[in-house]
């Protein structure tokens, strides 16, 4: 996903006084969709990035004065100069098509012409068992213990770090993931070897808790209107993070200095440099233990439904992927070049 680091607003391009919305207010109309439909921050990010990038390439202009043309030549540009990948296509698609349908309230014929790049589909890259042990074990401290969360659960690295401290129940042995990858819920198992050193960080962060409630710092964010529906919740022990940063922060949205989770791409870079230290010659990211995890309990003979449901994955084909990847799919299987090499040691001994 590219987002801007930094975005300034938009300068209003319509002469003045002939009534039509500048970019600001767009702008704020389209946040204002945004948060009114429940996405996340991330796509929030993403289409306000996106839809400034549209305005600015086609000469400040207002979106609605442009058309079909127009919105192709900025997907060709993209595609052409700066060599976007698919998925950053597609976003960019995406956020364009909802600036025109749900903020300007445009429902054109031209929007379903539109050509949309045609997704590839890539084989994970995937860690073998005694990789992964040497991954995990060269990364240190909470780094290393959300890696191996990340690899004994199957979570996504924002599902992991936005858990809650309610969300890891140790009588059940599991974990709840809440407002995981569209909206849904789902319950993953909490490794054995994990229950004590997840103790230890509840402790941890516990002391952070209560250091923030005799200084008086605001409470955590929560999802939707809950804060208001609980006024004191954001203030409780139960809806404080798993994993909370060492520092204050400004929540993007309400602007309130507060102590949100730790930053991804925190642990990112640990893991990368982990993957370094264990001399691993793969491209190595959080999302690689999650792939990690699925293949290893395919290899171990679970139930690609089961596999599924601890994934999150509204469709079973999504989890197929990962069949591609299993030694009894390639690895397993004897490539005829060492039959004709058998072959030909045989001859050679006659």
């Amino acid at each position: 996903m590219q987002i801007a680091a930094t975005a300034n607003r938009l300068p209003d391009p319509s002469p003045a006084g002939n009534g039509s919305p500048g970019p600001p207010r767009l702008i704020a109309s389209l946040r204002e969709r945004i948060r009114y439909l429940h996405y996340s921050l991330r796509t929030e990010q993403a289409y306000v990035y996106w839809a400034r990038a549209f305005v600015r390439y086609n000469g400040m202009r207002n979106p609605r004065h442009l058309g079909q043309v127009d919105v192709e030549r900025f997907l060709a540009h993209l595609a052409n100069e700066r060599h976007v990948s698919v998925s950053t296509h597609k976003q960019a698609l995406c956020a364009v098509l909802f600036l025109y349908r749900e903020v300007l309230g445009q429902e054109l014929p031209w929007m379903e012409n539109l050509g949309r790049p045609k997704s590839r589909v890539r084989v994970p890259t995937v860690l073998s068992r005694e990789e992964a042990a040497r991954l995990l074990g060269v990364i240190d401290g909470t780094p290393g213990l959300i890696a191996r969360t990340l690899y004994g659960t199957g979570m996504r690295l924002t599902e992991c770090l936005r858990l809650r401290t309610k969300d890891v129940d140790f009588d059940r042995s599991v974990i709840v993931v809440r407002e995981g990858k569209g909206g849904k819920d789902r319950v993953v198992m909490l490794p054995e070897t994990l229950r004590e050193p997840l103790r230890q960080q509840l402790a941890c962060a516990q002391a952070i808790w209560e250091l923030d409630r005799a200084e008086g710092v605001p409470g955590v964010e929560l999802p939707d209107a809950l804060a208001v529906k609980y006024p004191r919740a954001p203030q409780s022990w139960n809806w404080f993070w798993v994993w909370p940063s060492a520092g204050l922060s400004i929540d993007p949205r309400s602007r309130v200095r507060r102590r949100h989770h730790l930053y991804q791409e925190t642990i990112g870079r640990a893991i990368v440099r982990g993957a370094g230290a264990a001399r691993i010659g793969k491209r190595v990211t959080a999302h690689t233990l999650r792939h990690s995890f699925a293949t290893h309990l395919l290899e171990s003979g679970v139930d690609i439904r089961r596999v599924q449901e601890l994934l999150g994955h509204s469709d079973v084909s999504t989890t197929m992927i990962y069949t591609h990847v299993l030694k009894e799919s390639a690895a397993g299987t004897p490539s005829p070049l060492d039959e004709l090499a058998i072959g030909s040691a045989e001859r050679s001994t006659l």
